[in-house]
């Protein structure tokens, strides 16, 4: 199969040329998918130029080959059905090194720290729920500010209500770690219009927090969970219309989110009904005490270390999501079963993709559905 690339039939065509190559880059989409085949392409004067991906297990670093001489370059990868990945081009000239997106693929990815190209493997499809529909009617973002005695500082974020809020009717509540993030990098406001509207999940509250010093109070820190489950909590049940039942009460979050998520119930029994944990940094040590993640993950692990040896039924269903490509994948598929044996009911769901927000966004629709059914699915399931 692999003489049948577009890229090798370019070069058995003859020696390259100016016009050849230009007819090449004009009359095909970069990276070019050819079944399991993705070949990464750049053009331009350099030493050497690299792949830079986030597959865990897999060199990180691998070396495009030039073309005889010219400024074209490309490297060849097979990729899993199905499979995202991002990555960024490392391109040497002169001794000096820069990281870029790939100039010739218009899909990029965005996060805090800036934008990563994005190889859409065979298979893979962006979501039609994650697009705006102008059919749906959209809910409304507003924002609150609070003062966490927990904490011993004032918090905020935004509070989504959803297109025909009622104070009349009650509402299930979702509270989101990295709220922010989640509607700027995962589009979760459209989300969640569009699931509310097609009925595949109910109307429902939803509460986008944040945190300045997410790497310590989301690392299983007891005042972050006192904050959510003694202090918002209350405030918000005290303002919105809510049910007051656990199983009506989800936490979420995604990396440290799902760790901050997990504790906060387990330490709060009966309060959290619904757990969303996506990518969780569930670190743990097997035998003695040494964390090879660094000293970040040390409460995160003696917190894991601590619900390993003591698991218990803190919620009634929990959705666990990772990505097959990223190197917390082994801690997760550990937790799974620990989770499962307290009787809990947990769905784990990997994906060909890695640690990041658009892995996180293409599985909310599974996860909410399963999590909170709306009136379709309760009618066809």
């Amino acid at each position: 199969m692999s003489e049948r690339l577009a890229i090798h039939r370019l070069m058995a065509e003859g020696p390259p040329s100016h016009e050849r190559i230009e007819a090449f880059l004009r009359t095909h989409a970069f990276p070019i998918v050819e079944g399991p085949s993705v070949t990464f392409v750049y053009r331009g004067e350099a030493d050497a130029v690299h792949l830079r991906h986030w597959i865990y297990g897999l060199e990180s670093s691998q070396p495009l080959s030039r073309w005889n001489g010219s400024d074209l370059w490309w490297l060849t990868l097979e990729l899993p059905e199905g499979s995202r990945v991002e990555y960024k081009l490392e391109v040497w000239r002169g001794g000096q090194a820069r990281w870029i997106e790939d100039p010739l693929n218009p899909n990029r990815a965005r996060d805090p720290f800036g934008a990563n190209s994005v190889a859409q493997g065979h298979g893979y499809v962006v979501p039609e729920w994650t697009f705006h529909d102008a059919t749906a009617r959209p809910g409304r973002l507003e924002g609150f500010t609070f003062d966490s005695a927990a904490l011993g500082a004032r918090r905020g974020g935004q509070i989504y209500l959803p297109a025909r809020f009622r104070p009349t009717r009650r509402y299930p509540l979702l509270v989101v770690h990295d709220g922010s993030d989640y509607l700027r990098y995962a589009g979760m406001k459209v989300v969640l219009d569009n699931l509310i509207h097609r009925l595949e999940i109910p109307a429902l509250i939803a509460v986008f927090t944040d945190s300045p010093d997410r790497l310590r109070e989301y690392a299983a820190c007891e005042a972050h969970g006192r904050y959510l489950t003694e202090e918002l909590l209350p405030w918000l049940e005290s303002r919105f219309p809510l049910t007051g039942r656990p199983q009506d009460r989800c936490l979420m979050g995604a990396s440290f989110g799902a760790v901050a998520s997990l504790a906060t119930a387990y330490r709060h029994p009966g309060v959290w009904g619904r757990l969303l944990l996506q990518s969780g940094s569930f670190a743990f040590t097997d035998i003695g005490r040494r964390n090879h993640r660094g000293p970040l993950f040390d409460p995160v692990v003696e917190f894991v270390n601590e619900f390993r040896r003591h698991p218990s039924a803190c919620a009634e269903r929990v959705f666990v999501s990772c990505g097959v490509y990223e190197s917390l994948i082994y801690e997760n598929r550990s937790l799974v079963p620990l989770l499962d044996a307290t009787g809990m009911e947990v769905r784990f769901v990997e994906a060909r993709d890695g640690h990041n927000w658009e892995n996180w966004r293409d599985r909310l629709r599974e996860a909410l559905s399963w999590l909170f059914p709306g009136p379709l699915w309760m009618v066809y399931e």
